[in-house]
């Protein structure tokens, strides 16, 4: 199949997703779309290293400089588990051996982050949306374990730990789910949330960390959770709460919506009523994800004009394409730094 490359040199706000182990015709004309800019991957779309290696070049080939990410925290939420990728400890793990020893679970989360970011970046993907930054109160079964901990203080210097394991492999980072979803029972893949507190409060607790990070977040998706004593909008179509964001919390880089096609996003209506009004409250990138249907209504009917709001929002998603050369995955396996990183991450798994 011949690739051709699209000539608009910037990226679109769009990230979407393909729907195999290789691209087909749609895929590749999703891809070109001028309002796409980044391809988030899911297990259905790998079967072993060699094949995911030939999908993201042949993604980036299609669109030289397009983001390419996938959700791949640690845990039940993994996309990649065999053909010698590590699998990588739930994030609880690290907030338990936390309470057993602060310095050594620091050490550990830069581990596992390194592993992470060096495994993925060696077979072609730019950006695993993670640290998830929400705090465990036990309640929430869709983030559960994904949490490092309940204490905010706790979240914030693991997630910094584990940035910077991710930094040194040259990927970049995004805490969700702003400004927390740990505290609701309610899954916003299948449900809409509500979280009855006020606004003094979840500042205080679930937010705390992403003020506490500050410069080291590159990127931030925020909930799928309507906050009802705040905003009536979910937080990611909430320019209240992404004012927050902003201009409270001084944050500076990519905000990416969660997923549009989620329960969760459907009280903003259409895939398109809920892009744009994602965009209008301050979002850079938006996400569609496993409807191939409502991404081509997506492309077809979201309208974006220039302007130098949309400029500073390329700008921003172009800074997460990593910068550095990607580790050969040979020569990574025989890289000190690694092998010792890697021991560290599998012995969480006991």
């Amino acid at each position: 199949m011949k690739v051709t490359t699209t000539d608009r040199p910037g990226l679109g706000p769009v990230m979407l997703d393909v729907v195999g182990t290789e691209l087909n015709d749609d895929d590749i004309r999703r891809i070109r779309h001028p309002l796409t800019g980044g391809v988030i991957l899911f297990a259905r779309n790998f079967k072993n290293r060699q094949q995911l290696t030939e999908l993201t070049r042949a993604i980036h080939e299609v669109r030289p400089g397009v983001l390419i990410a996938v959700d791949h925290e640690g845990g039940r939420v993994q996309r990649f588990k065999t053909d010698g990728f590590t699998k990588l400890p739930a994030m609880r793990k690290l907030g338990e051996l936390w309470d057993r020893d602060v310095l050594e679970s620091t050490r550990a989360a830069t581990d596992v982050g390194y592993v992470l970011a060096a495994e993925l970046r060696a077979c072609g993907v730019d950006l695993s949306f993670t640290p998830v930054l929400d705090l465990d109160y036990g309640e929430s079964g869709v983030i559960g374990d994904r949490a490092f901990h309940r204490d905010a203080r706790v979240v914030a210097m693991l997630a910094k730990s584990l940035n910077h394991g991710l930094a040194l492999a040259g990927m970049a980072n995004c805490g969700k789910h702003f400004p927390g979803h740990g505290f609701v029972k309610a899954d916003s893949h299948i449900d809409i949330p509500i979280d009855e507190r006020g606004l003094k409060e979840i500042l205080g607790e679930d937010a705390a960390p992403y003020g506490w990070l500050g410069m080291g977040l590159a990127g931030v998706m925020p909930a799928h959770v309507i906050y009802p004593k705040v905003d009536k909008h979910p937080a990611g179509f909430s320019k209240k709460w992404l004012s927050i964001l902003r201009r409270d919390m001084g944050f500076e880089g990519v905000i990416f919506s969660d997923d549009l096609s989620m329960e969760g996003a459907s009280v903003a209506g259409t895939v398109v009523d809920g892009a744009n009004a994602a965009l209008s409250a301050g979002c850079d990138m938006v996400l569609i994800c496993n409807s191939p249907d409502k991404a081509d209504q997506l492309l077809e009917e979201l309208k974006l004009k220039a302007s130098p709001a949309v400029r500073a929002s390329e700008a921003r998603i172009a800074s997460l394409v990593p910068q550095a050369t990607a580790p050969d995955w040979d020569a990574l396996q025989q890289d000190a730094r690694y092998r010792a990183a890697k021991k560290t991450a599998q012995s969480l798994m006991d």
